[in-house]
């Protein structure tokens, strides 16, 4: 099958390269860096002499906030380590360009597309001592390089579902030979400590989920809309996808019906669905306002779209209820749930649908501790709004007591193992 696999990917080298180019035209790649997924000259790199590289690959934007505080601590044991950290997403590669900027020792690249002769070079030009895959990363042409250019590979905060452990285990030896080729595994929930133990992976350890680290600091939570926040009636719905608006917007009308001045914020998951949802407020004659980095929110204005990356803390910050997206509609039965961590630190009411899987220990977290709650139609989800603006008082300390008292025990769990594993000698691929 890893034959099969390299071929079929090699093949579709100058499809996937014709993609790029016109994912780039539709605004859906960097402008300037999409060459770094198809081109070995376009790799950049910038390499320290006499240095370490220590190289992380995350998905997305979730996945990259989660490793920077690893990667902070891993510089206060006084390591002498470069980093290098890739992603795959637009979204993710603004938020590196704003968060890794105060660290001289990180650089963040994307993640060139799983062709053998782009990874070969890769490694070659970057030359990593030690890999980190986090969550669900999984590239059998990267992973299987490694193992053959001696470079250890971990798996960090790892996540497999059910779904993916039972279409892994249609190619049985497939899966034990990329999977026993990690030295090591922290998962992220208990479940997929299950299913690696079944791989007979060795040095599998549960650290609980690395999302949880990060600590905010609400005192440097600070943006235009402060005072106007402050004081309006405001609830937000964060992280939508397609088809969840609709939903919102239905919930807004009703709830508007015994709050005249309410005002819906919408931060769609993919900000190049803004147009199309104003379009959908304007078919229901709702007073709409797409709201740039640098905007203030303007008077009477009763949905705003949230069109810019790395915005929501201000929100949350004032925001007594939120909604959490991706959890609605039964397409995301078996890979629903949006990241609520940031939202419930800030002492925000959680809402959510059925859907939840990504997330389900943190949400049955939250739950247990009357901080989130399922909701399933807009009439009984604007009754809660409605309460929620009467009687619900924003508890900052609890809920960011209660988090992040496991994200330290998270931070400490996967800091020791990862420790231990680079100062392991003795470790062999």
């Amino acid at each position: 099958m890893i034959f099969l696999y390299r071929i079929i990917s090699s093949f579709l080298y100058p499809l996937l390269v014709v993609l790029i180019f016109l994912r780039k035209y539709l605004d859906k790649e960097h402008i300037k860096r999409y060459k770094e997924k198809i081109f070995i000259s376009s790799f950049n790199v910038n390499r320290k002499l006499n240095t370490e590289l220590i190289w992380f690959h995350a998905a997305s934007v979730g996945e990259l906030k989660s490793i920077l505080p690893i990667i902070n601590q891993l510089e206060k044991d006084k390591n002498n380590f470069e980093y290098l950290i890739t992603t795959t997403t637009l979204s993710s590669s603004k938020i590196a360009e704003n968060q890794i900027k105060d660290f001289k020792n990180i650089h963040h690249r994307f993640f060139p597309l799983d062709v053998s002769f782009l990874i070969k070079a890769f490694l070659v030009k970057w030359q990593p001592k030690v890999l980190f895959l986090v969550d669900s990363e999984i590239w059998p042409n990267l992973i299987l390089l490694c193992k053959q250019k001696k470079i250890p590979v971990a798996l960090i905060n790892a996540r497999i579902t059910a779904k993916s452990f039972n279409r892994w285990m249609f190619f049985p030896k497939t899966a034990k030979q990329i999977f026993n080729s990690f030295q090591l595994c922290l998962t992220s929930n208990q479940e997929t400590k299950t299913f690696l133990n079944k791989l007979n992976v060795k040095n599998v350890h549960y650290c609980g989920n690395i999302k949880l680290i990060d600590n905010i600091n609400i005192g440097k939570i600070t943006g235009l809309n402060e005072k106007l926040l402050k004081n309006s009636k405001f609830w937000l719905a964060a992280s939508t996808h397609d088809g969840e608006e609709s939903f919102c917007l239905k919930t807004h009308i009703l709830l508007k019906k015994k709050i005249s001045n309410v005002i819906t914020v919408i931060a769609p998951r993919h900000i190049d669905r803004v147009e199309e949802i104003k379009k959908l407020c304007g078919k229901l004659n709702l007073d709409t306002q797409i709201l740039d980095k640098a905007d203030n929110i303007l008077p009477d204005k009763e949905i705003i779209l949230i069109n810019s990356f790395n915005s929501l803390l201000e929100f949350y910050k004032y925001s007594k209820s939120v909604f959490i997206g991706k959890s609605l509609l039964k397409r995301f039965k078996n890979k629903g749930g949006q990241n609520p961590i940031e939202a419930a630190k800030l002492g925000c009411k959680i809402y959510h649908g059925p859907f939840v899987y990504n997330f389900e220990e943190i949400y049955e977290i939250l739950k247990n501790n009357n901080i989130s709650q399922e909701i399933i139609n807009p009439e009984n989800f604007s009754k809660d709004l409605f309460n929620d603006f009467n009687n619900f008082e924003k508890n900052f300390e609890k809920s960011s007591n209660l988090l992040n008292d496991l994200g330290s025990q998270t931070l400490e769990m996967t800091i020791k193992n990862i420790n231990r594993f680079l100062k392991d000698e003795s470790i062999k691929t």
